[in-house]
């Protein structure tokens, strides 16, 4: 039995795009206005999804039901495990001492806290994103300014700015090969588009981190560090992009703009100190490590990244799966067909559950905790006890993570989602603003910048394709203007209130960030928007057209 999607239900487009985003509202409505636990807000949207889905849509219950299973698992493997493991890994360092030798080493570095969000929020973050993603730089982030005492609501807000730009490029540049499987476009050409895009906002972003914590005063006596993060950041992601592979744009960006920022702080200071809680006064001495105490206290983080970045890297993680471990969802696989314009004909959508645990990056974070243990003098037992307590402290979150994600794939399986982005096409001209805003959208439904280049990656090619426009850009825009709807996303609000302690404050978090989010995706647009009729000559020419391929997101 099959069932095929139906993109305006209603038979009037603006009511059928009204109705598909009564979930997500829904969901916002009740963390937001009625104020509720984020775990009853995310069952909220989903049981309006299973309503709407049902009544609107036509789809079957038996499908209904299998897609929130498939998101239930996702959730579980993809999203909960990494922060899990990363709270754990933090919660191992703080217990042995560690975290203190690592605190010492960044305030001696620099003991203002503008310079140390840039440090730990935006070059380490990047550099966790780029080998692993999935969580992993907010969770791991937060919970380390917070070690260093930063507010946790400011944590969380700073380290959910900050996983912006290099999102495009995670998990070793999943979502461009992602974006390639799907539009069958040449990978080479889309990374150097978004190499085009997104530097300008790596640029500025440290800046934009600063001020969002501190006045204009405060944030131009740092100038110069964060014009050095940022424009070697920015000039490295460029050229790894436009000159390189896709995979380590993220890992050698980031590795680069922190060696710079060490050189560039041993020759430069700010003019006064601006501790965490203070409004600006000199620092005590901090105690002095040797190289070998900070080599020790750094080493969970050392060797979980190392781990994450091995076990990430595709030439080693396809040892670590099993055929036997992935297989498709028997009730839901190939039983719902999307149609055009959506893709270009009739094509069965793939609902494959995969449980090879051993290749994701949240297991290579328990990996690095449980090597690290020893070597910091903590017994095997006292580990698995603080894991239990690690696992429990979190299961308002896992639950929530698991209600949001199921309402993201009900959402997906029913093509509400493609309502909501086939909405955007009929903007025509300024398609190219508003198709970046469709990226943006993507990611806020689905959490991942791959997940929104498997569902709209192929929509923007045709609809370029109509408009006489790059489809190189417009895919492309779609995975740039993805990386402003990251800090929004449920799934990530969730994450950065677990990692910093703030459960229960998701909608004020939410608030914080949306304005950051809106302008930020609105720039992109604008920026696609000069590149579309202005500057044409930026975009890459496409080669000889390429025949798509089966998309990597399966």
């Amino acid at each position: 039995m099959t069932w095929t999607q139906n993109y305006d239900p209603l038979g009037f487009w603006p009511l059928s795009t009204l109705v598909s985003a009564l979930p997500v509202l829904t969901l916002f409505f009740v963390l937001v206005v009625l104020r509720k636990k984020v775990w009853i807000s995310a069952l909220s949207g989903m049981l309006m999804a299973f309503l709407l889905s049902s009544v609107v849509f036509g789809m079957p219950a038996s499908l209904i039901g299998y897609s929130s299973l498939l998101g239930f698992v996702f959730g579980v493997m993809r999203i909960a495990w990494i922060i899990v493991a990363s709270i754990f890994l933090y919660h191992v360092a703080v217990e042995t001492g560690q975290f203190q030798v690592m605190k010492d080493s960044i305030a001696n570095l620099s003991a203002d806290k503008r310079i140390q969000v840039v440090l730990i929020a935006f070059c380490f973050g990047a550099f966790l994103e780029g080998t692993g993603g999935g969580g992993a730089p907010v969770a791991i982030a937060g919970a380390f300014l917070i070690g260093l005492g930063f507010p946790p609501f400011q944590a969380a807000v700073l380290c959910l700015l900050a996983n912006t730009a290099p999102v495009a490029w995670g998990a070793v540049g999943n979502p461009i090969r992602v974006l390639t499987g799907v539009t069958g476009l040449p990978e080479h050409e889309l990374s150097a588009m978004v190499g085009r895009i997104l530097p300008p906002f790596s640029l500025i972003l440290p800046l934009w981190l600063v001020r969002s914590m501190v006045n204009w005063k405060q944030t131009f006596e740092v100038l110069p560090a964060t014009l050095v993060a940022g424009l070697s950041f920015a000039g490295m992601q460029f050229y790894w992009s436009n000159y390189q592979e896709s995979g380590l744009v993220d890992i050698i960006a980031a590795i680069f703009s922190l060696l710079v920022m060490v050189a560039f702080l041993k020759l430069w200071k700010p003019r006064s100190i601006l501790e965490v809680g203070e409004q600006g006064r000199v620092r005590a001495q901090v105690p002095q490590h040797n190289v070998w105490e900070i080599l020790k206290g750094w080493s969970p983080f050392i060797i979980a990244s190392v781990l994450i970045f091995i076990f990430g890297y595709p030439s080693f993680n396809k040892h670590l799966r099993f055929e036997a471990l992935t297989f498709p969802l028997t009730g839901i696989h190939n039983a719902v067909l999307r149609v055009p314009p959506v893709v270009p004909q009739p094509t069965p959508e793939a609902a494959v559950i995969d449980l090879n645990a051993l290749a994701l990056p949240g297991t290579a974070v328990f990996a690095g905790a449980f090597l690290a243990m020893p070597f910091l003098g903590m017994k095997f037992r006292r580990g698995v006890v603080l894991l239990a307590q690690t696992f429990r402290q979190l299961i308002p979150s896992l639950l929530a993570i698991s209600f949001m994600v199921g309402l993201a794939f009900v959402t997906r399986y029913s093509g509400m989602d493609t309502v909501l982005g086939l909405s955007m096409t009929h903007t025509g001209f300024v398609y190219p603003f508003f198709g970046t805003l469709l990226g943006w959208l993507g990611v806020a439904l689905t959490g991942t910048d791959a997940g929104s280049n498997a569902l709209f990656g192929n929509l923007q090619k045709v609809t370029a394709e109509q408009l006489n426009i790059s489809p190189i850009l417009m895919a492309s825009a779609n995975s740039a203007g993805g990386v402003m709807g990251k800090m929004i996303d449920a799934q990530s609000i969730v994450v950065s209130s677990t990692a910093t302690q703030q459960v229960g404050k998701e909608a004020e978090i939410f608030k914080a960030v949306l304005k950051h989010s809106v302008v930020l995706a609105a720039l992109v647009g604008l920026l696609v928007m000069v590149y579309a009729y202005v500057t044409p000559w930026v975009v890459p020419a496409m080669p000889q057209q390429a025949a798509p391929i089966v998309s990597l997101l399966k």
